[in-house]
């Protein structure tokens, strides 16, 4: 197994977490939250997805995020900000990720998975030692970066299965 196809397997469990994850549920269901600043099925596939266009983003020479430049941030309630992945949100700003729709969701997670399989299908077994960034000591390679970004989006998209599961009857 070449190493872009590990990786497009890892990534491509992705789909069917998020999916189970959001499938039928209403806008008022995936605003829902288990207590008062905790965060809903909602917010956690914004994030998750968020985190994966940003990240996969600034590996990719000159693009912009997907967030930026299409029309997704309005089915949300938000403004279309580089910089607001969710990292850091507070209580408030958890609540104001308010997607219209599953559909919503979806077609957003959706475009940014496609991107990344577009990505990942380029990568070589050598290119995951470059380094991608030096704030970190030891730097960040490529490698460590997509599973840390692969990492992330499977927490995510546990937790909003688990929260799914004490939505109120």
């Amino acid at each position: 197994m070449r190493v872009h196809e590990l990786l497009a397997e890892g990534f491509g469990r992705l789909p069917d977490l998020v999916r189970e994850a959001v499938d039928g549920l209403s806008a008022e269901q995936l605003h829902w939250a288990p207590k008062p600043g905790a965060n809903s099925i909602g917010w956690l596939v914004w994030h998750l997805t968020r985190v994966q266009d940003d990240h996969i983003t600034d590996l990719m020479d000159g693009a912009e995020q997907l967030w930026v430049t299409g029309d997704y941030a309005a089915k949300f309630g938000l403004k279309a900000q580089a910089s607001d992945s969710g990292y850091g949100h507070g209580p408030e700003q958890v609540d104001a990720v308010r997607p219209e729709s599953a559909a919503a969701l979806l077609e957003y997670f959706d475009a940014v998975y496609a991107r990344t399989r577009s990505y990942l299908a380029h990568l070589e077994e050598g290119d995951l030692d470059r380094i991608v960034d030096e704030r970190w000591d030891p730097p960040v390679s490529l490698g460590v970066r997509l599973v840390s970004i692969l990492d992330d989006d499977v927490q995510h998209a546990g937790q909003a299965a688990y929260v799914r599961g004490l939505l109120p009857a």
